[in-house]
């Protein structure tokens, strides 16, 4: 399954089908799944390699029949999770007899010869939802009534005139800029009089902002039928801004502790309407509303009818004095971090820059606990309050002066020293045969680049001022993008890029150095059986071990037991092996409200650009071999995806959650065809790359 973010999992927290860590930074304890039906074996051909057995067919191997005493068994919903869908999801889990009929609130349900069941329904609207599940054989029955928790979902109430107040936008403590505007948003009744009442007595009016229903990430990320992603639009979200305007005592200093969570005032999630007339509605002598002394109010009016919620928010102005911050991901001094603080373009979004350790930075605002950069006046960044310490107060405004810059070719690297007055943020771009290093609040002052002798790798570095406070080093390489990677040393950023390997196009997989990693535990999805992923993951890794080892790689693996490896660990393993390769073993899941019976199949993810052709040629094998619905390449945020010192890709070769694909993967069948996939794959990857292709 899916790992995302994986930096600092401690703080961050996402649904496991989505990526159950990084992750996205980050894990979770549920393990969701689904699949379909396979196609019929086959289908696709087959393309056996030099090492592979040309006589196999495509397709997973038959399940095997068990035929025991009927034991009805949920494996999801399992006790304790949340189902998070809107009118339909799947279960899945065992029966213990293949030969069983089995119905779920009187639906029949597909069960496999090994007794293994994996069904789609239509879920009640309650919180509390009860299956009634009965199996029966010629001579045994057996039945079970099954309570499952959904996830709170916001109803719009019957009333005329409503306000969500979970939708307030922003909320809790937020520290804003005095001469900037702040986004304000809340959902509420449609065609509704909305505004802020601030405790003076003023008025901010809120206006409508009609938008499409939101399609849960969850759909967007695996649903295949595009149709799911056309939404009613909606006019109950309105949006206005607010300038200049303290609310409640200072916050203090702007870099500092983290907070728990402002808890909710008022009426929650939904403030029901308070019906005010002229002769009950409290008034100023003038007429007016009398000014609220208890904080503001968001109010919503439709005819008679106003419902008020409390705006649960703290806001403190900044003033024009420059605030700096040092970034440290390990502020605790634990030890165990990678030395990376993430960025992301706003709070929640996907992580966008990877601030080493000693990185400087202006702040520019923060809400709640998501702190935001300043880093040219074109961008922003929103970093975590606990990876950012203060610095002295009355520093001048960062502007880092870049000097001119040395470049020395070792025999497996470039290494390319650049001196600055700052440790100011910088992100690296990449193209097929090109590296940009772009330096926010800075500005240059090179005089010369010395090349350090000539190298057939580099044909040219180039840097450039493209605005006021952004320089950028663009170097143009004579073969396709390796890898790269960066580091302070004392205020000199080290940038190193990776040279190619020289590849023996007769066995291009000699001598080269690949990590292999099983992904999970920790998390990872269960199967109907009670498979769990992550031994299923071990299983194929190590036959894929011994596929690329009998082809002359040299394979360094992140585990070779059942153990719990955390993500960091795995991505620093292969950066510090200095390794060709890296490839991610995992089986897929599903999250709730995805249909698996069409939305299953094989899958590969990278992250990097030069990554793209690793992944394809991965997932042309792997589809040959397991002859399963090609669910294509994507491009994600995985935490083992995205080292830069090497090409790395993550397959998603089989569902854990399809009873037959997670018998398969039980069967030493199964993991062969699995692992025969990823090592043509490879093996024909590198074969290309020592063609020149």
């Amino acid at each position: 399954m899916l790992m995302y973010l994986g930096h600092m999992p401690s703080r961050l927290n996402l649904p496991l089908a989505l990526s159950l860590l990084a992750l996205s930074a980050c894990g979770s304890s549920r393990a969701p799944g689904g699949a379909g039906p396979s196609p019929a074996s086959g289908a696709n051909g087959n393309a056996a390699s030099r090492t592979g057995d040309s006589s196999a067919l495509p397709g997973l191997p038959p399940v095997a029949e068990v035929d025991g005493p009927l034991r009805i068994n949920v494996v999801y919903p399992a006790p304790g999770d949340l189902v998070d869908a809107k009118d339909s999801s799947f279960l899945f889990g065992s029966v213990g007899n293949g030969k069983a009929k089995l119905s779920i609130n009187g639906q029949l349900v597909r069960v496999w010869p090994n007794g293994a069941w994996l069904a789609w329904l239509a879920i009640p609207p309650d919180s509390i939802m009860t299956f009634t599940l009965e199996a029966r054989t010629p001579t045994d029955s057996a039945s079970l009534t099954y309570a499952a928790h959904r996830t709170r979902r916001f109803q719009v109430p019957a009333t005329p005139v409503w306000i969500d107040s979970l939708s307030i936008v922003p909320r809790g403590r937020v520290w804003w800029p005095a001469g900037e505007y702040l986004p304000v948003s809340v959902r509420a009744a449609q065609g509704a009089t909305v505004r802020i009442r601030l405790s003076d007595g003023r008025t901010i009016p809120l206006l409508a902002d009609p938008h499409p229903e939101a399609v849960p990430s969850a759909v967007r990320a695996f649903d295949r039928d595009t149709l799911h992603l056309a939404q009613p639009v909606r006019a109950d979200r309105y949006s206005g801004i607010l300038k200049g305007t303290s609310i409640g005592s200072s916050l203090g200093p702007v870099v500092g502790r983290p907070f728990p969570a402002t808890p909710l005032q008022s009426c929650e999630p939904v403030c029901v309407p308070i019906r005010l007339t002229p002769s009950s509605a409290p008034t100023s002598p003038a007429g007016g509303i009398v000014p609220d002394s208890t904080g503001p109010v968001i109010e919503a009016i439709l005819g008679a009818d106003t419902a008020r919620v409390r705006w649960p928010v703290q806001l403190t102005l900044l003033d024009s004095l420059p605030v700096l911050t040092e970034l440290n991901d390990d502020t605790a001094h634990v030890g165990n971090s990678d030395s990376l603080t993430v960025g992301r373009a706003r709070p929640g979004a996907t992580y966008n820059w990877f601030f080493p350790t000693g990185t400087r930075a202006m702040v520019s605002g923060r809400i709640g606990d998501d702190l935001r950069l300043h880093l040219s006046n074109e961008s922003d960044a929103w970093v975590n309050v606990a990876d950012a310490q203060p610095l002295p107060a009355g520093l001048p405004a960062l502007r880092a002066t870049v000097g001119s810059a040395t470049l020395t070719p070792l025999p497996d690297r470039l290494v390319f020293r650049i001196p600055l007055t700052e440790r100011v943020p910088y992100a690296v771009s990449e193209t097929e045969r090109g590296i940009t290093l772009r330096f926010y609040s800075a500005v240059g002052d090179v005089d010369w680049i010395r090349y350090g002798g000539t190298d057939p790798y580099v044909q040219s570095i180039i840097w450039s001022q493209p605005s006021s406070d952004v320089v950028t080093f663009d170097f143009a390489l004579t073969a396709p993008v390796w890898g790269y990677r960066a580091h302070w040393r004392q205020n000199d950023l080290i940038f190193e890029i990776h040279r190619p390997p020289t590849i023996d196009a007769k066995n291009p997989l000699k001598g080269r150095r690949i990590v292999v990693d099983p992904g999970h535990p920790p998390a990872g999805a269960t199967g109907p059986t009670g498979y769990r992923e992550a031994e299923a993951n071990l299983a194929v890794a190590l036959v894929l071990r011994d596929l690329l080892r009998s082809a002359g790689a040299e394979v360094i693996m992140t585990r070779t037991s059942d153990s719990s490896v955390d993500l960091w660990p795995r991505v620093h393993l292969a950066d510090t092996t200095n390794a060709d390769l890296l490839l991610s073993i995992h089986n897929n899941a599903l999250p709730d409200g995805v249909n698996p019976f069409t939305n299953n199949g094989s899958s590969v993810f990278y992250n990097q650009p030069r990554s793209a052709p690793l992944a394809f040629a991965i997932q042309r094998a792997l589809v040959r071999r397991l002859g399963l619905r090609d669910l294509g390449v994507g491009r994600g945020d995985l935490a083992l995806v995205r080292p830069t010192w090497m090409p790395s890709a993550l397959s998603e070769g089989l569902f854990m959650s399809l009873p037959d694909q997670e018998a398969a993967l039980r069967s030493p069948e199964g993991r062969r065809r699995y692992a025969q996939g990823v090592f043509e794959g490879v093996e024909g990857y590198l074969s290309e790359v020592a063609g020149g292709r």
